[in-house]
């Protein structure tokens, strides 16, 4: 049997500030530039309810989440959760579909900052997408191989950015949205023989695009005061985040319509900047194509980052072979894990699909939660900060909205399940 105790640890050099710019880096990026278009093409203006509905899961899933890292604040999130609450089996899983479905994000992020890095240059040339992609890919890993501090530094520039260009596109589209006396909300709902339908794979499509929050919990061995820290870093991050999904989808939504932007989405990766265009004010699409193209590559940092220390915790355990669970020799960065998530996510981009990479993602990470959820249920009630509801709300809603992404998707999902538990009971026996 590999050991529970993990032979390293990381030293703990992120405070609340820090611990709030590193949950909206990883949310704020392709979930509000790319996925509100994805489901706007899905749900049509009804992506409101969807974006509504999934933000009541995710504050069920950030408690539990901020529960969890309290009271386990380890590298490795809901891996090491399943490990100390569940079983050995159902922590594999965690930890594998986390690496599966942000790997998928991470791959949806940089292909994001390429269509609108092309849209800036006035380049409609698609076989470059997936080259500059890539290009984006390697550069932020090493950057991440520079450490977490100077990651970190990175981080909270792109996230400013990013923020600034966003509440641009609030203030000034929003007086437009009231000149069109909401026109283009009407019809509300899809058109579709099954809006609800269109409107629960919106909802699952939605709920990747506030997952970023996890990366606070999944670093959580390096974050200070973490019992303190981590919760509060989480619902603070949720708070602003879902404001601003509202807010944006409103604003683009009452600015061209929900076919314009869904359809956007589909061929040019860029709904945001296009929306932006019609504003009237001089350099309005180039504003938001900056804050989208820092905010990817925000997500992207942060994805790679996470990532990186998920696959060291499986390190540590031997569920991943154990070179991957090597420190540098300052001892503060896992860097061969880092190397090899970003050569996973390079060969993620090669798939070149925004569609398909975040609907894959959407599976994988409603898998995860759902374990996360799980885990949560199991906290002895000593260590309790919230009830139990809110564990069972969100275990039902995430295997509910997990088979609501097309169904060739969820059925790869489900096989590549079966093959990572494969894998860990070999690897156990060659231990």
């Amino acid at each position: 049997m590999p050991s529970t105790q993990p032979p390293s640890m990381l030293k703990r050099q992120i405070g609340f500030v820090g611990a709030i710019a590193l949950g909206l880096g990883s949310i704020i990026g392709a979930g509000v530039f790319v996925s509100i278009g994805i489901a706007t093409g899905v749900a049509g203006s009804a992506v409101m309810i969807a974006i509504a509905i999934s933000a009541g899961v995710a504050i069920c899933n950030g408690l539990n989440s901020a529960q969890l890292a309290a009271s386990h604040p380890v590298s490795g999130g809901s891996y090491e959760y399943g490990y100390r609450y569940l079983n050995p089996q159902l922590g594999f899983t965690a930890g594998w579909m986390f690496l599966l479905a942000k790997s998928a994000s991470a791959a949806t992020s940089a292909l994001g900052f390429a269509g609108y890095l092309l849209n800036v240059l006035g380049m409609d040339n698609g076989s470059l997408l997936v080259p500059i992609a890539v290009i984006a890919v390697i550069v932020l890993t090493f950057v991440v191989l520079g450490g977490i501090r100077r990651s970190n530094a990175v981080n909270i520039v792109i996230v400013s950015i990013t923020l600034l260009s966003l509440l641009f596109f609030v203030i000034f589209g929003f007086p437009i949205v009231l000149t069109n006396q909401f026109a283009n909300f009407s019809p509300f709902l899809p058109n579709t023989d099954q809006p609800i339908q269109a409107i629960l794979q919106a909802t699952a499509l939605m709920f990747v695009a506030y997952t970023g929050y996890g990366r606070i919990a999944t670093m959580g061995e390096e974050v200070q005061e973490p019992q303190r820290t981590i919760p509060r870093a989480i619902v603070v991050t949720l708070g602003l985040t879902m404001a601003l999904y509202l807010s944006v989808a409103l604003v683009g939504i009452g600015v061209v319509g929900a076919d314009v932007l869904g359809n956007v989405t589909s061929n040019q990766v860029a709904p945001l900047e296009v929306a932006a265009q019609s504003f009237g004010t001089p350099g309005s699409g180039l504003i938001l194509a900056v804050g989208a193209m820092t905010a990817t590559l925000g997500v992207l940092l942060n994805l790679i980052l996470g990532l990186s220390r998920v696959l060291f915790a499986m390190g540590r355990r031997r569920d991943m072979p154990a070179i991957v669970a090597r420190l540098d020799r300052s001892g503060t960065s896992p860097n061969i894990a880092i190397a090899v998530m970003g050569s996973a996510i390079a060969l993620l981009v090669l798939i070149g699909d925004v569609r398909i990479t975040w609907s894959f993602s959407a599976f994988s990470v409603l898998v995860y939660y759902a374990i996360t959820n799980f885990a949560a249920l199991r906290v002895p009630e000593r260590d309790r900060l919230y009830p139990k509801w809110i564990a069972w709300i969100g275990l039902i809603a995430c295997l509910f909205l997990a088979f609501w992404v097309d169904r060739q998707i969820w059925m790869i999902g489900l096989g590549l399940i079966g093959i990572g538990l494969v894998w860990q009971i070999v690897l156990q026996k060659a231990e």
